[in-house]
């Protein structure tokens, strides 16, 4: 009788925090940083975008690339970082891989036809700035969610413009927003907060069952899945972890595949790293393979189902009962 009444319990909750969700706007500060593969980039940011925008009635998205945009305009953006947002202009990222089109205001009707709403998207300069700094650009754009995806760059192999996507993270953490570091966001999470990654030998490329401890089989990410089938990409390994995190499951070649970040009383935060890839549907392997951007041997190594959809609406489910 009394496991009957938590069951009905939990059930209620989650019905009031979707019905919660559904009458308030989101803004999302999306680390952006596979957008020159537009299938894993703008593709995957769907895939990653699409339960909150479900659950919400209206979605704005800060896409940052600061992998792109130049010394001049992160300036200007660190000069503001306390008052407005900088828009981002084709002039501000002078790298930008001229195979995907520079659009300031993105558009996507995958998106506008699950939100009930309006969704929004649109570039703005990210400021290279330390943590503190951050956090006051952070609170002052009324951001609620932060998610860092893969990239082609490597943790290991640092590049300048990281540092201030680090301290993003470490801003997030510190304000307890909920946050969600995918493969290389998962590793800059990590090292963030003091973990070490490293880089293997070769790298990995496969579809296989994350084995969650008993932390893992209690986390919120995984909920209703007892052996989560993940698909990995990747060469740049965490070994070391952070010391307010915590490990929720592992694989064969990776022990530290999925971490939750901690508070300063150890209280578990909303924040989690994925060094696997969830955003990565079927549809866009398909697709990547007709745009040349994988081979179809390649492919092979992805062709098992994966509950990536499933772990992304769960991240969306305990956004929804945040805010």
């Amino acid at each position: 009788m009394v496991l009957w009444w938590v069951g009905f319990l939990a059930i209620i909750d989650g019905i009031y925090a979707f019905r919660m969700a559904m009458v308030r706007g989101l803004r999302v500060a999306l680390l952006d940083l596979l957008v020159e593969r537009s299938e894993f980039g703008h593709g995957g940011n769907v895939e990653i975008l699409s339960p909150l925008a479900k659950m919400f009635s209206n979605l704005d998205v800060l896409l940052l690339t600061p992998q792109f945009q130049s010394s001049d305009i992160g300036v200007r953006a660190k000069q503001h970082s306390d008052s407005e947002l900088i828009q981002l202009v084709k002039e501000d990222v002078p790298t930008w891989d001229e195979d995907f089109p520079f659009v300031a205001f993105p558009t996507d009707s995958e998106l506008q036809q699950v939100c009930s709403g309006e969704i929004t998207m649109q570039r703005v300069a990210l400021p290279p700035a330390d943590t503190s700094t951050l956090k006051k650009w952070l609170r002052s754009n009324s951001v609620d969610v932060v998610i860092c995806t893969g990239s082609r760059s490597n943790v290991s192999m640092w590049e300048p413009w990281m540092e201030g996507a680090a301290s993003l993270l470490r801003a997030a953490v510190s304000l307890k927003l909920p946050t969600l570091g995918i493969c290389f966001g998962h590793q800059l999470l990590c090292h963030a907060l003091g973990g070490d990654v490293v880089r293997n030998k070769s790298r990995t490329d496969l579809v296989v069952e994350l084995q969650l401890n008993e932390v893992g089989h209690n986390d919120e990410i995984f909920a209703n899945l007892s052996s989560p089938v993940c698909l990995f990409t990747h060469q740049d390994h965490v070994v070391g972890l952070p010391k307010q995190a915590a490990v929720l499951g592992s694989t064969g070649h990776n022990p530290l595949a999925s971490v939750r970040i901690l508070g300063e009383q150890n209280e578990l935060l909303p924040i989690w790293g994925l060094q696997f890839h969830p955003e990565a549907a079927k549809n866009l392997i398909e697709r990547s393979v007709h745009l040349g951007h994988i081979s179809a041997e390649e492919s092979k190594a992805f062709e098992r189902e994966h509950d990536g959809a499933a772990i992304l609406s769960n991240f969306a489910a305990v956004v929804a009962k945040i805010y």
